[in-house]
């Protein structure tokens, strides 16, 4: 594609406006504006190969394409759908390290005279059951949206959900790191439960930052 010198282009311009518009992960966005590009440059190539001028071809390929307001809404769904399933995986994967902190945290000795590190070991139980929870509705969420989605439509409000899942399971495992540590420090097995801190930790940072771009992608969808 190429415009005439001193003129804008109305294909990079429409790219650059329908890039700033959406939201999701980088590389299937990226994927997503390089193939509505490819249909603009078919388009545009098959007008001029007519004879049309670029600039008027490049106008009329827009047009056909339609404006921001008609496209942004199905290509934003798209994105966050595959925000939520990226934000379901990093719950899902955790998994593990939930159980993992579940089975320290209560493999320390119960009869020492401190009452707080007890109580900081029931309270990081708790919360890791609530992110266990979250990590089964993950696993559902992948398979909804992967095999069964060719069959099923996709709920309207499953990435709203997943977003709030996966801040949910967040908040909670650091508040689980907090307790842990705390308990760590009066305990007299205070290494299972430093491990166990950590391993709460790295499920936060684990499932913090996709969480957090889920509820932005989410809150960009139109409402029912």
């Amino acid at each position: 594609m190429s415009a005439i010198s001193g003129q804008a282009d109305p294909i990079e311009d429409y790219l650059a406006a329908l890039t700033a518009a959406l939201h999701g992960p980088a590389r299937i966005k990226a994927r997503m504006i390089e193939e509505l590009g490819g249909g603009l440059a078919d388009t545009v190539a098959a007008y001029t190969g007519e004879g049309m001028a670029y600039q008027h071809a490049a106008h009329r390929a827009v047009a056909e394409f339609g404006t921001l307001d008609e496209l942004v809404p199905s290509c934003q769904r798209e994105l966050t759908i595959a925000q939520a399933r990226h934000t379901a995986r990093a719950v899902a994967l955790t998994a593990p390290f939930l159980a993992a902190c579940w089975y320290l945290a209560w493999s320390t000795d119960h009869d020492q005279p401190w009452r707080l590190p007890h109580l900081a070991q029931l309270l990081a139980v708790h919360l890791a059951g609530v992110a266990g929870v979250a990590a089964v509705l993950a696993a559902a969420t992948l398979a909804v949206t992967g095999t069964l989605a060719r069959r099923l439509p996709t709920p309207h409000q499953l990435p709203r959900a997943v977003a709030w899942t996966g801040t949910t399971a967040s908040v909670a495992m650091a508040v689980a790191t907090l307790a842990l540590v705390t308990a760590s420090v009066l305990a007299t097995n205070w290494p299972l439960l430093a491990f166990a801190g950590a391993l709460a930790a790295a499920s936060h940072a684990v499932m913090a930052a996709p969480a957090r771009a889920c509820r932005h992608c989410a809150a960009r969808l139109p409402a029912m």
